[in-house]
């Protein structure tokens, strides 16, 4: 029996042998056109392609369950009433997001030849054609096909909006998040990931996203921003006087087990931005992936007891999102250690700016915008600080152009339909609940009622 292994093993090894020494060679990295499918096939190269292209789809999959991540979180740090429609809504933002990505938001991030700043390669994907290796796509050589990129992609388009849900929880009329949430996964997102990922001026510049600090984190957390500022906050939560009256999720067991969900699929988040199954490479990301967001919780947990004098949950668990989101410009050039110190700030960042948002009454349910807008300037700016070769300057005009534009979109979005159709649901409307107002059912409905009146307020503001 230990015989049969040792042959098998040594069979495996005579098989992979001759893939390892064409690509130490470099022979593999070359990019040559096969006239055919077949001839692919029988090529050295299609062994590394299928591992490529496997580990892009598994990554994929792992972003996909970051959304139900984000429905945990979203549900379980809001009141009990707005369950169903927390989870509601991420369910039509995850579905939209592909779909609209799918007919026009891929092409327009992915445009090809473009003048820098917008562009359109037409309606669809773009790969609809019978030819054998038509499929490939031609920015990657062979390390994937157009389906797995186009899927993992997707799936960051979604997240960008999702992370808006959050921050407008428990008063938007749905159907306006809804048409918010299209835009911006179809016209916004894309055009600002253009500007780096597609080859825009920004990838000209130098700047430097790795996974999507600014571009995915970033763009949904000031988009979170505009939108909150028109939409005002919700009732009870701040006094007269500029007290800060906290109003605590119903669920936190289930917000920790979306934010484990989270860090779980943020692996494939910046894992799969390899763009390939390079095993130093992956393996780095996820080293510094980890360590940043255990000292992002580690942070956020002293600093909010010495600051705010609480052991907060809900504080430690936006820590370790805070620390992902830092890192997330920077996880495949910031050095292990250094990705703890980015880890740290991060977790010290979000409780300021947790409290400073409430400060200004800016009524965040979530801490969304905290996390992935403020932490992900920070995780930007982090590359030109710790990564050797990258300006900070740079770094800043990037945080500035993408911030900007989005800001400037949303709110012009939010604006007009604030004033033509309305936004916010009525006093009554807020005051019963939005599952039972808009749904017409509750989440919990063998259970006592449980309202979001305000518990009054505290010496220090709670997250949510």
């Amino acid at each position: 029996m230990r015989m049969t292994k040792v042959l098998r093993s040594l069979g495996k090894c005579c098989i992979l042998l001759p893939v390892l020494f064409l690509a130490s060679a470099g022979i593999l990295s070359a990019e040559p056109v096969y006239e055919s499918m077949e001839a692919f096939q029988a090529s050295p190269e299609y062994a590394i392609f299928i591992i490529d292209n496997l580990w892009i789809l598994l990554a994929a999959a792992m972003v996909f369950i970051m959304h139900l991540g984000f429905a945990s979180v979203e549900s379980g740090m809001t009141a009990a009433k707005n369950t169903v429609n927390v989870i509601y809504k991420n369910v039509f933002i995850l579905c939209t997001g592909i779909l609209a990505y799918a007919i026009i938001g891929f092409q327009i991030m992915y445009p090809g030849d473009f003048n820098g700043w917008f562009g359109f390669g037409g309606f669809g994907i773009g790969y609809d054609s019978a030819d054998p290796v038509a499929y490939l796509t031609p920015a990657y050589g062979e390390q994937m096909t157009i389906w797995s990129d186009f899927i993992f992609q997707a799936m960051f388009a979604a997240t960008a909006a999702t992370i808006v849900s959050g921050c407008v929880t428990g008063r938007i009329k749905l159907h306006v998040f809804m048409i918010f949430g299209f835009l911006l996964v179809a016209v916004s997102y894309p055009i600002t990931g253009s500007w780096l990922w597609g080859g825009g001026w920004l990838d000209q510049m130098g700047f430097y996203d790795f996974a999507g600090s600014t571009l995915v984190h970033g763009v949904g957390g000031v988009a979170g921003l505009a939108c909150i500022i028109l939409l005002g906050a919700r009732k009870g939560k701040y006094g007269k006087n500029g007290e800060v009256n906290p109003i605590l999720g119903h669920n936190i067991p289930l917000a920790t087990v979306g934010a484990f969900l989270l860090w779980f699929g943020w692996f494939g988040f910046n894992g799969g931005s390899v763009l390939s199954a390079n095993p130093a490479e992956v393996s780095f990301v996820f080293v510094t992936t980890a360590l940043s967001a255990a000292a992002g919780a580690l942070s956020a947990m002293l600093v909010t007891k010495l600051w705010i004098k609480k052991l907060d949950a809900t504080m430690a668990l936006n820590g370790i999102l805070a620390g992902l989101v830092g890192i997330t410009a920077g996880a495949d050039v910031i050095s292990p250690m250094l990705a703890i110190i980015v880890g740290a700030v991060a977790g010290a960042i979000v409780v300021f700016a947790v409290v400073g948002l409430d400060k200004l009454r800016l009524d965040d349910p979530v801490g969304a915008v905290s996390v992935h807008g403020v932490c992900g300037i920070w995780g930007t700016l982090a590359v030109g600080i710790f990564a050797p070769g990258f300006s900070i300057l740079t770094q800043l005009i990037g945080v500035l152009a993408i911030y900007g534009f989005t800001f400037l979109f949303a709110f012009s979005v939010f604006a007009a339909l604030k004033y033509t159709i309305g936004v916010r649901v009525s006093e009554e409307f807020e005051s019963t609940g939005l599952d039972i107002a808009e749904h017409g059912v509750a989440a919990y409905p063998d259970f006592a009622s449980i309202d979001d009146k305000p518990v009054g307020a505290q010496p220090s503001p709670a997250l949510v």
